[in-house]
């Protein structure tokens, strides 16, 4: 059966969920339509690290502050990862640049793109409005890998599953990878995508070594309408 979020619930109200409480750090599966942080000028709107910290706090008394160590942009939902403390989050700070955390990513998208898998590589440069472009050119580029499959539909338009694997962490990249190839995603209002009831990008897996432990987690979306990932065979090595 495909995931569907439960009616008449808005942003704020969905459920901030702990997927995993460490010593060191929290990972929390964010709703789409919350901000990591507040946003300019809109104070009384919880951020996603207010609630994490309100909510951890319910069965952590030690956890006082959380710091974050990556972000997602207020359409995408998924796996957060939040530091208990500087050195934490200094330490996935090194591993972030030294590129040692892996993330795969979910999005759906309608349309045809102009390659169903490989490289989307190029630099970024700002446009209008807080818009970003991909360029031809190679400096400092943005590193994405796809692959993707077909969705059963009974549109007439084909819709099709995306996984994202980013090797950079850029902002907008995946949103902007998928534009370049014809395929805004679903719900996308900034880069065009397809009206739908959420912007259909979720940040579905992260892995990484913590004290010489390999930390492996995923989390299926919570909103929307997607399709049974146990039964994808484009997704089979999460369920393997």
């Amino acid at each position: 059966m495909p995931h569907s979020s439960p009616a008449n619930v808005s942003d704020n109200e969905q459920p901030i969920t702990i997927i995993h409480n460490h010593a060191d750090w929290v990972i929390v599966n964010k709703p789409s339509g919350i901000s990591m942080q507040h946003e300019q000028g809109d104070i009384s709107t919880p951020s996603l690290q207010q609630r994490a910290l309100a909510d951890i706090k319910k069965i952590d008394n030690n956890t006082t502050r959380l710091w974050p160590v990556h972000r997602l942009d207020k359409a995408t939902s998924g796996l957060v990862i939040f530091a208990k403390s500087a050195a934490a989050a200094a330490m996935f700070g090194q591993l972030f640049s030294q590129r040692k955390v892996e993330k795969h990513y979910l999005a759906i998208a309608l349309g045809k793109p102009k390659k169903k898998q490989g490289w989307v590589k190029g630099d970024m440069e700002k446009g209008r409005n807080g818009s970003w472009l991909l360029t031809r050119t190679q400096l400092n580029p943005a590193s994405t890998y796809f692959t993707s499959t077909a969705l059963e539909t009974d549109q007439t338009i084909a819709k099709r599953l995306y996984l994202i694997q980013p090797k950079t962490g850029k902002t907008h990249q995946i949103r902007v990878a998928l534009k370049s190839l014809g395929c805004a995603i679903l719900g996308d209002e900034r880069y065009k995508g397809a009206e739908a009831d959420r912007c259909y990008l979720h940040a579905f897996a992260v892995s990484f070594n913590w004290q010489d432990q390999v930390m492996k987690f995923q989390c299926e979306p919570e909103q929307g309408e997607w399709p049974a990932f146990s039964q994808v065979e484009l997704l089979s090595p999460f369920y393997g």
